[in-house]
């Protein structure tokens, strides 16, 4: 305490100097003109008996419209010689305006911001943070040689941090608003001044425009990084999207070529041959012809099951609920359905959010050994709501890696605009949350 004692009074002798400093230069700016003007000029003119009252007016007039300026060069004179050529606090808060907004860009904004706060208070280091997304961001750091401390500010009321002794921290705001903070460190055993103390605050009164500006910015170029990840996120879903639609389609061809399309030959054949001998030997014919209703059976058989694995009729005729509903109906672990006023959606929508519900039960069944599943599904604000919820086993999400599966309800939600949160607590069960955003599909006229 003391030295910060020393160094408050070591500052007052130093504007006590400067103040002498300018009313002596000020002094002998007076004579100098009174010198020139009265004594010099009367001395050309023949007036040296006495002062001219014509002279003395003019000098008057001189030093009445040159006093001004004279002084303020006088001040700057002093800051220079006594202050090493550093401006004092009061210039710096005065400056703000031209200093920090003058020709620099947006970016470079808090960095002006930090280093005058430092070089104004003579801080060990400054920082300007900014609020971005609602969260307190570090903009700039001076100096910038320095390792930055990271740590986000805790204020307190007496305009302290709480992360630390020596830092102070004083909030920015505007219109109400907690637009940043600006904060900085005191040296060791140097306290901050009265008057530095005042810059401080003062400059976080200035300064709210100046971060807001700043934090827009900041604000835009988060958001951008987020799009662009947005955007890799979903052409990487798409690419998977592709290549699990080729495998299928290359699994239906095989499974047609394997399976129906055997049935169907042999069908054809055997109808061909019934016909070949159905002139010669009827009785022949007819039993060959008997043994077709079985061999056609099997075959609608086949077809039924390729058609509930490419689309579901139930789906496309009536819509995901009543879908769901059946599918579910057969499942080997229990299920619940609620439904809260949903309506016919787009198809893309639809299937999206069927298939991923049916593949949620499928894990639970396969994983999660629940005695009871969940289906929840409504509308919100706008978008439709899946939840999948479990009273299972449950696990560690983070430090399990993502299945197939989960891959794949993934992609299919992020192709329908959508988007999908999994939580699950170990010992207490699994959920999964999809929300979509959705469009009622017009009622057919005549409905």
């Amino acid at each position: 305490m003391r030295r910060g004692r020393t160094r408050e009074a070591g500052l007052v002798r130093h504007d006590g100097r400067a103040r002498l400093f300018v009313v002596a230069g000020l002094v002998v700016f007076v004579i100098a003109v009174y010198v020139v003007v009265v004594l010099g000029v009367g001395a050309l003119v023949g007036r040296t008996s006495s002062p001219s009252l014509p002279l003395s007016v003019l000098a008057t007039a001189i030093v009445a419209l040159a006093f001004e300026p004279v002084h303020s060069r006088l001040e700057r004179a002093a800051a220079n010689l006594l202050r090493g050529g550093a401006p004092s606090p009061y210039e710096v808060l005065s400056r703000f305006s031209e200093n920090v907004t003058g020709s620099y860009p947006t970016e470079e904004l808090p960095s002006r911001m930090a280093a005058l706060l430092g070089e104004g208070t003579g801080a060990a280091w400054a920082q300007v943070w900014l609020t971005v997304q609602g969260e307190l961001t570090l903009a700039a750091s001076w100096p910038g040689t320095a390792e930055p401390v990271t740590e986000p500010p805790q204020l307190r009321a007496d305009a302290r941090d709480s992360t630390g002794e020596l830092r102070r921290a004083v909030s920015v705001r505007h219109a109400g608003a907690l637009l940043g903070v600006l904060r900085l460190h005191e040296r060791p055993g140097v306290p901050l001044t009265s008057v530095e103390e005042r810059l401080f605050t003062g400059l976080a009164a200035q300064a709210g425009l100046v971060l807001r500006l700043a934090g827009l910015r900041a604000e835009l170029a988060a958001r951008l990084a987020e799009l662009a990840a947005r955007a890799d996120e979903l052409r990487l879903s798409r690419e998977r999207l592709i290549e699990t639609q080729d495998a299928e389609r290359r699994r239906l061809e095989r499974d047609i070529h394997d399976g129906a399309q055997q049935h169907l030959v042999a069908l054809a054949v055997n109808l061909r041959l019934a016909e070949t001998v159905a002139a010669r030997s009827p009785d022949r014919a007819v039993k060959v012809l008997e043994a077709q209703s079985e061999a056609a059976r099997a075959a609608i058989d086949t077809l039924t099951q390729l058609s509930r694995g490419i689309y579901p009729r139930l789906l496309a005729g009536e819509g995901m609920v009543p879908a769901l509903r059946a599918a579910l109906a057969i499942s080997p672990i229990p299920v619940r359905v609620e439904a809260l006023d949903v309506p016919r959606l787009p198809t893309a929508i639809e299937a999206a959010l069927y298939f991923c519900c049916m593949e949620a039960v499928q894990n639970a069944a396969k994983h999660s050994g629940a005695s009871l599943v969940t289906v929840t599904v409504g509308t919100v604000d706008g978008s439709v709501r899946l939840t999948v919820a479990d009273d299972g086993q449950g696990f560690d999400v983070s430090s399990a890696e993502p299945g197939a599966g989960l891959t794949n309800m993934r992609d299919r939600i992020d192709a329908a605009g959508g988007r999908l949160d999994l939580t699950s607590t170990p010992g207490v069960g699994t959920r999964v949350d999809v929300h979509v955003p959705h469009r009622r599909v017009p009622e057919p006229r005549g409905s």
